[in-house]
Formats: C-alpha cells, sequence, structure tokens
C-alpha cells in the first residue's frame, strides 16, 4: 500500500471506501476525521465540535458507508441537514465515496424539488437518505413508517437547523426512528438547546472538538465571478479575452469536464489539454512539460491529476467547478503564486454555491472580492489589441515581399486593395465578431444582469429587447431568504402590490418578512423567508391572485 493511503487505511475502513477516497485526491485524514471515523465505526453516540470546511462531511460519511449493508434495500443512515445546498453537497459527498461499492443509493430529499420521486426513491431501497427536516416531515405524514429501517442517524451542523426552528420537526423524526439507533451530532457550538436534545436522544456520547486552523493565503489575488451553471464555459471563453496570463490551470470536478472545457478551449485557439485519472503517466509528463516550456498554455484538470503538479510560469488558476472543501481550495489557488510570484486565482460560484464561498473565505480568513464579467466594449477591444499585435511586425516588409501579389489579386478579382484587405482580415480572424453589436450578442448571462446588454445597436428591435427582459437573471438572495416563483407575471395583468397583498393576507407574514418582488413578462420572483418556507407554500397553496391560481413553487437558479 502506497503513503498516500497509508493514512485511511489505517483507520480500519472498507478498502473500497479507502480507494474512493483517495481518488478525489485526498491523502491523509484530517483532524476531525482521525478522531470521529473510530467511535463511529465503533458505534458510539457522539457529538462532534467542529466548523464546516474541517472535513467533517467525510468524518462522518466514511464510518456510516462502512457500516451499511448494500445488500438490504432499505433506509438504513438518515443525514439531516439545515438547507438544501448542504444537503446537496452532503449527498454528493456520499455518493463519491460509495462509487466502488455496487448497490449503494444516495437520495436527497429537500423542498422545492417534487416529492413523489423521492419518495419513490427511498422506497425502492436507497440505504443513504439525506434530508432537510421540513421535507422529511412532509414524506412522515405521507408514511410514517419511511425511517423504520434507519440505525444511523447524523444532525449536520445542529446549531443551524435550530436557528432556522427546525426544533418541532427535529423531535417528530426522533419518533419515527428507531430507539436502537446511533445518533451523531456536529455542531460549530453547543449553546444550551443543543445539549438539551444530546440529553434526550443520544446515549453516553463520546466528545470531539476540533479548533480550527486559519489557512492563509497571502501572495496570490482572489476574486469570485457569480455564474449560471450552464454559462461556465462561455465565461471562462470571456474572461481568458482579457486576463493576460503566462500559464494557467483550470479546475474541474470530473473527467469527463476536462475533456469538454479543453476541447472549447482548443476551438477558441488555446494551446490547452485535459489532465484527470485516465491520463497514462507518461502522457501526464508530457503534458506537463509542455505547459513548463511554452508549448501549452492551459491545462484543464481534476483535483487528483493535478497533485504534485508545479509549474513556476503558472500566473492564473481558474476554479471552474467549485472545489468541495477550503482545503482543496487552498491546494488548488496554492499551485501559482510560487517562488515568491504574485499569482491570480478566479472562482467560479453557481447561486447555491454562495454558502461554500462564505465557508472558504472563513477559514482563509480572507475576503474573496467579487468581480464582473468583463462587456463588450471590453471584450471587442482585446480582440482588437490582439489583432494589432499579431499584424504589426509583418507591415515593415509585407509590401515589399506581397505588393506585387496584392496588385495581381486586386486586377483579378476587381477590387480594391482596401476590400481585399478587409476580405483576407474577415479570413484571418475566422468569423470572430469584430463589432460591438456582435459581442454583446454573445455575452454569457450571468446572476444579476440583465440578459442583454446595456448598450444596443440601433437596429435592435423590440421583441428582442422583451425575449432578453424574460432571460435577465434574478438579483443575488439576502442571507435567510429563499426566492419563489409564480407562472403569473405582467402577461396577466398582475403587478408587484397584487401579489404582495395575496401573500400578506393568506400567509400571514409582515411586510418585513417579504423582499424584493420581481413581476416578468410570463412569471413573477418572490423573495420569502427560508425558515418556514414549506410551510407557507402549504397555507398558500390555494390563493388566487386575479383570479388566477397563485402556486407559489421554491425557484431553482442553477
Amino acid at each position: 500500500m502506497t503513503q498516500e493511503t497509508g493514512g485511511f487505511a489505517a483507520l480500519d475502513l472498507h478498502p473500497s471506501i479507502v480507494a474512493a477516497v483517495v481518488a478525489t485526491g485526498y491523502e491523509e485524514p484530517s483532524a476531525i476525521q482521525q478522531q470521529s471515523i473510530p467511535i463511529i465505526l465503533a458505534g458510539h453516540d457522539m457529538i462532534g465540535q467542529a466548523q464546516t470546511g474541517t472535513g467533517k462531511t467525510a468524518a462522518f460519511a466514511l464510518p456510516i458507508l462502512h457500516r451499511i449493508d448494500p445488500s438490504k434495500r432499505e433506509p438504513q443512515a438518515l443525514i439531516l441537514a439545515p438547507t438544501r445546498e448542504l444537503a446537496l453537497q452532503v449527498a454528493t459527498a456520499f455518493e463519491t465515496y460509495a462509487k466502488q461499492m455496487p448497490g449503494v443509493t444516495v437520495v436527497a430529499v429537500y423542498g422545492g424539488a417534487p416529492m413523489g420521486p423521492q419518495l419513490k426513491a427511498i422506497r425502492n431501497g436507497a440505504q443513504i437518505v439525506v434530508a432537510t427536516p421540513g421535507r422529511l416531515c412532509d414524506h412522515l405524514r405521507r408514511d410514517e413508517k419511511v425511517l423504520a429501517t434507519v440505525n444511523h442517524l447524523v444532525l449536520d451542523e445542529a446549531d443551524e437547523m435550530l436557528k432556522l426552528g427546525f426544533m418541532d420537526d427535529l423531535e417528530v423524526i426522533f419518533k419515527a426512528m428507531p430507539e436502537t439507533r446511533q445518533t451523531v451530532l456536529f455542531s460549530a457550538t453547543l449553546p444550551a438547546s443543543i445539549r438539551a436534545i444530546a440529553e434526550r436522544h443520544l446515549r453516553d456520547p463520546k466528545h470531539v472538538k476540533i479548533q480550527t486552523k486559519t489557512q492563509t493565503v497571502t501572495a496570490i489575488e482572489q476574486a469570485h465571478l457569480m455564474v449560471h451553471a450552464d454559462q461556465k464555459v462561455s465565461a471562462v471563453l470571456r474572461l481568458l479575452e482579457v486576463e493576460e496570463f503566462d500559464a494557467l490551470i483550470a479546475f474541474v470536478r470530473t473527467k469527463q469536464a476536462t475533456l469538454d472545457l479543453a476541447s472549447a478551449l482548443e476551438a477558441k485557439g488555446y494551446k490547452a489539454a485535459a489532465l484527470n485519472g485516465d491520463i497514462a503517466q507518461n502522457q501526464r509528463e508530457r503534458v506537463i512539460e509542455s505547459l513548463k516550456d511554452g508549448r501549452l498554455d492551459i491545462v484543464v484538470a481534476t483535483d487528483v491529476a493535478a497533485r504534485g503538479l508545479d509549474v513556476p510560469r503558472i500566473t492564473h488558476v481558474f476554479n471552474v467547478d467549485m472545489p468541495y472543501d477550503p482545503e482543496s481550495y487552498v491546494h488548488r489557488i496554492g499551485r501559482t503564486g510560487r517562488a515568491g510570484r504574485t499569482g491570480r486565482a478566479l472562482l467560479l460560484v453557481t447561486p447555491r454555491e454562495r454558502r461554500m464561498l462564505q465557508v472558504i473565505e472563513r477559514v482563509t480568513g480572507q475576503k474573496v472580492g467579487e468581480v464582473k464579467l468583463p462587456d463588450a466594449q471590453q471584450v471587442l477591444d482585446a480582440r482588437i489589441k490582439k489583432l494589432t499585435n499579431s499584424l504589426a511586425p509583418l507591415v515593415a516588409d509585407a509590401e515589399a515581399s506581397h505588393g506585387e501579389l496584392l496588385d495581381r489579386l486586386t486586377a483579378d478579382i476587381g477590387c480594391s486593395p482596401r476590400a481585399l484587405a478587409a476580405a483576407l482580415l474577415r479570413k484571418a480572424t475566422n468569423g470572430q465578431a469584430l463589432t460591438l453589436a456582435e459581442v454583446e450578442r454573445d455575452q454569457p448571462l450571468v446572476p444579476g444582469s440583465g440578459g442583454a446588454p446595456r448598450e444596443r445597436s440601433e437596429r435592435s428591435e423590440r421583441p428582442d429587447r422583451e425575449g432578453s427582459r424574460e432571460r435577465r437573471a434574478p438579483v443575488p438572495l439576502a442571507e435567510g431568504r429563499a426566492r419563489c416563483r409564480t407562472a403569473l407575471g405582467a402577461r396577466d395583468g398582475i403587478a408587484a402590490k397584487n401579489l404582495l397583498g395575496a401573500i400578506l393576507n393568506e400567509g400571514g407574514l409582515v411586510r418585513e418578512a417579504i423582499g424584493r418582488i420581481q413581476v416578468r413578462e410570463s412569471f413573477s420572483l418572490v423573495e420569502l423567508p427560508e425558515d418556514g418556507l414549506e410551510r407557507l407554500l402549504t397555507k398558500l397553496k390555494d390563493t388566487r391572485v386575479g383570479g388566477k391560481p397563485l402556486k407559489l413553487r421554491r425557484y431553482r437558479e442553477d
């Protein structure tokens, strides 16, 4: 066994789990993992006091996967998380660590998604259920036996759950589970309310407390850009047009993503290559040597493939996909800023990943400032500058070497030298947009910005403006709010005051509880409190506005 696997293998985890962990790029267990895994493996109840970003997800996911029986098609482990975002993050982690365990299924249960498929997945035998308390209680009302076979319970970020008002829901969930279950509780703080839960529902729990070490990165300029998930490639291509870099490494999560992004970069003329776990060692070495000597300028890599990569000319790191934890983020951006040089690290963040950005800032002790996507004028200026720089060295002797050919071509074609030069420019630029109007049309849509550029050509037609208005991305959410959508919009004669009045009257809320209301042509967006949202939406399910059903649903931004 290699040195890299020794740390996790020493924890007596199943070899398939160790292999999956190593494949993600982790080499040694963190402090919370070293202390928690043996306790959970032994079947003890546990209270873990640790901040997000310390590796606590793996601290409970790995031993739980070790203890479940893949042959039993029934729920065996329940992980409760305070928000949809965290539930999805935890479910993804379980799926990653269970990749080499055939028959193990994970289901994420949260509000804002249809209940039917979630309940079906549970009934079909998903062994791991990751849920938010509110939505899980909805399922319990449909089927009170849904948790009858669960023998492992984890409360992740228990203090946050109580802050969001889930205490009553937690009590319902506790009652629906076997008393013989193992219960593990993680919380950043241990207020009286958390200790009360532990006294009532945990049996002689072991205590683990981890002090978070702040990881600092000083020589690297850090920034983030808000993007929609389906606009990442377009955003990267846009950024590269204005960023002045020597060499760059772009991090993505999957092998396929390395191939897709590298292919997109090559199609735009960049010297790029993919680096992932399927690439043979000799090919990997060739890619790294090519990056060192300038034959390549961009490498698109997964975390595990980039392990040990040290190329001094790397000036930029693009985190195209969010890392799973802050430690990975620090390792990634450490690929630049070597040997006393400065570097630049850019993180692409989708709306549902804002929380992870906050975690990264807390763990690193540094603010990751926001930047905007380059506007059309900046991109156009960069393109013309690049074209100018490529042509300028050729002008000095071009007339002497090709002047006679120019005369002949203009005579044969019957055109002016200006027309011929323009045709050759079109050919040389391969159809690249080189007018402001054309560049504007290709601008990626990002959260919080208009779908159409501010400046328009005089030929722009009204229908196009209306279509862009409809695509306009919502502004970023304030903390503690959720964005909901209704199919009622301006075409239905609906105004913001109509929606506000209906929600206040039927939902029993105060005005301050309702945030921004955006009325579009064919739909509207309303910001509501995240706390108790599912109950509020249930209250409003029969509400009508202007004689039409409101039908508010949680809005998916990514």
